[in-house]
């Protein structure tokens, strides 16, 4: 006997090492012959099968599975059985003594003999059912959440701290103009444009900063010269130890803060005439009067009534007095500047704030808006017009003015010395 002979124990504790290592690998293996017939099977195939080896060495799997509702197994079988091949692939078994529904992941191969003719088959199958079914969970869960996040109605989209996307929803893709493909993994300078992406990245670094959320209103230009008003909440979110991003949740306000600012206007114009109402003059001019008083500036006030208005109501009704009122307030602002605050202050009234604006000069503005030729169509079958007379007064802040009130009690007192006075003319206090 060689050096290299063993004998019939050693070889007896070698079949039984292999036995145990087969029996306790954890998966299913197995040997058949050209027919398909089970030759070998270890422990784990007796276990799902729930049968012992007698009783499935000789026989074939259409004794064990469903062939007929699942039949990637038999195909496979077939083609290692025909060819010298090797296959990896998934199978789906119904196995027939439990009713279980099973996944495999099956590696076959071909046996072949000395001159190379295919004997049969062995396979080593690893029970994937727990694991597909949990990459099926997590699918549906990934196709809930998709759905949850492509129909909100907001621009939803995660980006790490070197600026580049991760994730964007479908409202931020089609905002964009582009496919998710070709926004994720790009840098948001690619993908918006410079400048927009550094406008972003302004509250974007803030999240990354303090690592806290972050809650903005964002304005941007939408390329058409239109602002849009956007709500931002954007959060940290840990990808890794190394890697931090954010998630950001944006929703389109621009017709809120429209209507916010329509509210504000409301509040603060005269609906007739779109000019500032009383509320405002008064509040706009108090500060004004604060301005000057401490910086020692120039500041005018102008008082105006149209002339025998009731009497237009009276003779030619609401609607016509409307209007003249609003005809008034047309012809005033071309004798104002920019800075100069124009009101209708009751139902005939206005007034006006002159900022750094001495008396003289305040004068000269109060002279042209006197003398202005007001005229107006009545009744355009009979060409009937009437014209529009007004009386003004003038006064300047004085060291006495405690506040706008008394600078504007002296400009209604002026305005009434024009009345008394005749009508159609400026008076000033000086």
């Amino acid at each position: 006997m060689s050096n290299k002979e063993l004998t019939k124990e050693e070889l007896l504790l070698k079949v039984k090492a292999l036995e145990a290592v087969v029996n306790n690998v954890g998966s299913y293996i197995y040997t058949k012959d050209i027919n398909g017939c089970y030759t070998f099977v270890n422990h784990a195939v007796e276990s799902v099968f729930n049968e012992a080896s007698e009783g499935i060495i000789g026989k074939d799997d259409s004794h064990f599975f469903d062939l007929d509702v699942y039949n990637q197994l038999k195909i496979n079988d077939q083609k290692v059985l025909s060819e010298d091949t090797l296959i990896s692939s998934e199978e789906v078994n119904l196995i027939k003594s439990t009713g279980e529904l099973k996944t495999f992941h099956t590696v076959k191969k071909s046996l072949t003999n000395d001159v190379g003719e295919i004997i049969g088959m062995c396979g080593i199958s690893t029970d994937i059912s727990q694991q597909k079914e949990l990459e099926n969970t997590v699918k549906e869960q990934n196709k809930l959440l998709d759905a949850v996040l492509n129909n909100v109605d907001a621009y939803i989209y995660m980006k790490d701290e070197q600026r580049y996307f991760r994730y964007v929803n479908n409202k931020t893709a089609e905002m964009f103009g582009q496919s998710h493909e070709d926004i994720i993994g790009k840098l948001d300078s690619d993908v918006i444009g410079e400048e927009m992406a550094n406008h972003f990245w302004e509250s974007d670094k803030l999240v990354f900063e303090t690592n806290e959320k972050q809650t903005i209103e964002e304005v941007v230009d939408d390329g058409e010269g239109n602002l849009r008003h956007y709500l931002s909440v954007k959060m940290p979110y840990k990808l890794n130890e190394e890697s931090q991003a954010l998630i950001g949740f944006s929703t389109d306000v621009t017709e809120l803060y429209q209507l916010k600012e329509e509210f504000k206007k409301q509040a603060n114009t005269d609906a007739l005439t779109g000019l500032y109402n009383r509320r405002y003059f008064f509040k706009h001019a108090a500060k004004e009067f604060s301005r000057a008083k401490r910086n020692k500036l120039d500041m005018s006030a102008i008082s105006i009534d149209i002339d025998y208005f009731k009497k237009i109501n009276d003779k030619y009704g609401h609607p016509v007095g409307d209007k003249v009122l609003i005809e008034m307030s047309n012809n005033i602002f071309p004798n104002l500047r920019q800075e100069d605050i124009l009101a209708r202050v009751g139902g005939e009234e206005f007034a006006i704030i002159l900022p750094d604006t001495t008396l003289e000069k305040a004068k000269a503005v109060a002279q042209r808006i006197c003398h202005t030729k007001n005229t107006f169509v009545v009744d355009t079958e009979n060409n009937e017009t009437i014209e529009i007379q007004v009386s003004v007064g003038l006064v300047s802040m004085k060291a006495s003015d405690q506040n706008f009130d008394d600078l504007f009690a002296r400009a209604d007192h002026a305005l009434y010395k024009a009345k008394e006075l005749g009508r159609n003319r400026v008076y000033f206090d000086l």
